[in-house]
């Protein structure tokens, strides 16, 4: 078990939470935000996973649990604020990567052109063929 005093360090909402970002550590692409509480980080540097807690489901949320995309964590940073967690991360589970439930390599797809929204990456795989109607992660 990993000491814990540095999540006192932290400054958390008043949820208990605090963002995460997650970026490829490879590419420097920034893959999604998730939200983690105390458990989630925790467990994070403990197994060097992505753990994220889910607000919609009120529970951690195992990146990859579902779908097998998992994020394998190197680096764990916080900014000068300490209000905000980056995760230097490998995405696995495909190739290329797929952090996003709708199939892409990144949540951030959409690009504003011309006063629209435009998908700028393609779906890599079908999200129907990765959840089986489970929902997403």
């Amino acid at each position: 078990m990993i000491d814990d005093d540095w999540l006192n360090e932290l400054t958390w909402d008043a949820q208990g939470l605090i963002p995460a970002i997650a970026q490829e550590a490879a590419t420097g692409d920034v893959l999604m935000l998730a939200w983690m509480n105390r458990e989630a980080l925790q467990k994070t540097a403990e197994l060097g996973r992505a753990v994220y807690f889910s607000r919609s489901r009120g529970r951690l949320w195992f990146k990859g649990e579902e779908s097998g995309h998992v994020q394998q964590v190197h680096e764990i940073r916080a900014d000068c604020d300490r209000d905000v967690i980056l995760l230097k991360v490998t995405q696995l589970g495909h190739e290329p990567g797929i952090a996003c439930h709708t199939g892409r390599h990144s949540c951030f797809f959409n690009v504003l052109q011309d006063g629209r929204w435009k998908a700028a990456e393609p779906v890599l795989k079908a999200p129907g063929s990765i959840y089986k109607g489970k929902g997403h992660d």
